[in-house]
This record gives structure tokens, sequence and C-alpha cells, in this order.
């Protein structure tokens, strides 16, 4: 890997840990090959894992990340490893879901970028968080994040 051109990733094709927290953890990024090009990229992360701020419990969330990038893709081994850094830390689901998306968004100086944070229910009531960076493109599909409001999710 040393001869690629992705030769200054610290993360893909090496061991990691989890970061303790989303502070430690390093987001990279790699040149899009198809910087020309208007597209869409989605992740799902359907286990996503945070801390109750106040009572240190566990919450749980389904996010979908939309994005469409310019010259730069998120690499998704250093993504994984962001979101996991959640596990430890103590956040409100609003704090969790935005802050995620203006780091993403801002790191790669994507062109647009969306955030659906649908988390589970706390108390009886589910919070789902929506952040984006601006208008949606109109010369890109971006199609609907498919997760139904809550009703039991699976």
């Amino acid at each position: 890997m040393s001869d690629s051109i992705y030769a200054d990733l610290k993360q893909l094709g090496h061991a990691t840990t989890l970061p303790q927290s989303p502070d430690e953890a390093e987001l990279e990024r790699v040149a899009n090959p198809q910087a020309g090009v208007a597209y869409n990229v989605r992740f799902t992360v359907p286990e996503f894992t945070s801390l109750c701020p106040m009572t240190g419990q566990p919450d749980f969330a389904h996010l979908v990340i939309d994005y469409v990038p310019g010259d730069w893709l998120v690499e998704s081994k250093s993504l994984k490893l962001y979101l996991g850094s959640f596990r430890n830390h103590g956040a409100f689901h609003e704090d969790c879901t935005v802050s995620i998306g203006r780091r993403i968004a801002g790191f790669l100086d994507a062109r647009w970028l969306r955030i659906g944070g649908y988390w589970y229910p706390r108390g009886g009531i589910p919070i789902d968080v929506f952040w984006q960076t601006g208008v949606m493109p109109a010369d890109v599909w971006i199609p609907d994040q498919g997760v139904p409001p809550y009703r039991g999710r699976g």
C-alpha cells in the first residue's frame, strides 16, 4: 500500500483501535476520481450508539448520510471508526446528529450533505433529527432515506 496513491492513509490497511471519543477520531479522505460528475453517496448506519449525557445509558439510532462529493470522498474505514467513537460519548440526539453532519461536510468540503438521525425511543418518545448543508441539488438523484416514522423499527 505504501507505493499507492493511498499511502498517506493511516487507517485503511492498517491495524486500528476504536477512538475513545469523537474528538480523538481522525477522518480521512481520498481524491474523488469522478469529481466532475454530480452524484450521491449514501452511508447507512443501522446500529449507531451513543450515551445519554444525563443517565449514561446507551442510545441507539439508524443514521442515513447522503452527500454529493466535490474533490474528496470520505474514506469509509475512518468514517466507521469515527462513528464508533460515539459509543463512549455522552451527548443528546440532536448534538450527535448535527455534529456528525457538520464535521463530515466541513472535512470534505462536500457540495451538499444531509444526515437523518432516526433515534429509537427514549422515555417512550422517538426523536428524529435532520440536518443538511443547504438546498438539495437539482441535478442529482437523491432517493428518500427510506426510514419510516417510528412504529417499531427493524
